[in-house]
């Protein structure tokens, strides 16, 4: 059973993290409530092991959008949002992981909580590391839906072996901890496997799915709205209005959870 003081416990470290998150730009102010009532419920209901693998992500994916700077500077404009993450990055990222660790809290003998967990950070982990390092790849990726065709970096549904392999290094972080934590080493490839999977569901529905628009000011395609960095005002181009990239990431998460818990229920 859950006590007051540990959730205490996790609230007082859940402000602690946000607030150097906020002060290092890492988060701004709505990111920074959410990632405190994330972090409160992750830390209070899961415990210190639960507590490592999200700071294990946070702490990688804030490192690495801040690594190559002058690389990545031409790409800004593509993606919709900056480094600072808002309260819809936060919880496109962690709201799944947030519900298993309310389920472990419900169930706490069950296995299936820590899969699910560990799959979502796995997943979100994955896709981070592909955005942020498949840029550097030395050539243009190319589009998930159609490999013969090569579009420009930063483009959604751009796939690259650069990425791949940023990808599966970012889902085998997350899977080390939890097959450690677990003391299960058969969660290692499991694990790894469900976050790869759904980084490149990922790009699929960016590729698809994922409202994007243009600037024709700039001719540039997009996922910033209503304004592109220009001050242009952007124009649907594709995919379903309501699919922004928070959504995508929860879809990530989610998926990463299906096919980890499907995999695990089959190896019984």
């Amino acid at each position: 059973m859950i006590s007051g003081m540990q959730l205490f416990i996790g609230f007082l470290l859940a402000i602690l993290i946000s607030s150097i998150a906020y002060h290092a730009s890492s988060l701004n102010k709505s990111g920074a409530v959410a990632a405190t009532v994330m972090g409160t419920i992750i830390f209070g209901m899961g415990g210190l092991q639960w507590a490592i693998l999200l700071v294990t992500f946070f702490i990688t994916s804030s490192v690495l959008s801040r690594a190559f700077k002058d690389r990545k500077l031409d790409l800004n404009e593509k993606f919709s949002k900056g480094h600072a993450r808002d309260a819809g990055q936060v919880f496109g990222n962690g709201g799944i992981a947030t519900l298993f660790a309310l389920i472990h809290a419900l169930y706490p003998e069950s296995a299936l909580s820590w899969v699910g967990f560990a799959a979502s950070l796995a997943a979100v982990n994955a896709d981070t590391w592909a955005t942020e390092l498949g840029v550097l790849n030395p050539t243009p990726p190319r589009i998930i839906t159609d490999l013969g065709k090569r579009v420009e970096k930063g483009t959604s549904g751009g796939v690259s072996l650069f990425g791949i392999f940023a990808s599966l290094l970012g889902s085998a972080i997350i899977a080390l901890l939890a097959a450690l934590f677990a003391d299960n080493w058969l969660l290692f490839p499991l694990v790894t496997f469900a976050g790869l999977a759904a980084s490149l569901f990922d790009s699929f529905l960016g590729a698809t799915v994922q409202a994007m628009y243009f600037c024709p000011t700039d001719n540039k395609e997009t996922e910033k709205h209503p304004l592109h960095t220009c001050g242009t005002a952007t124009v649907h181009l594709r995919g379903w209005r309501w699919l922004d990239n928070d959504r995508v990431n929860f879809a990530c998460a989610l998926f990463g959870v299906l096919v980890a818990l499907l995999v695990y229920f089959l190896s019984l």
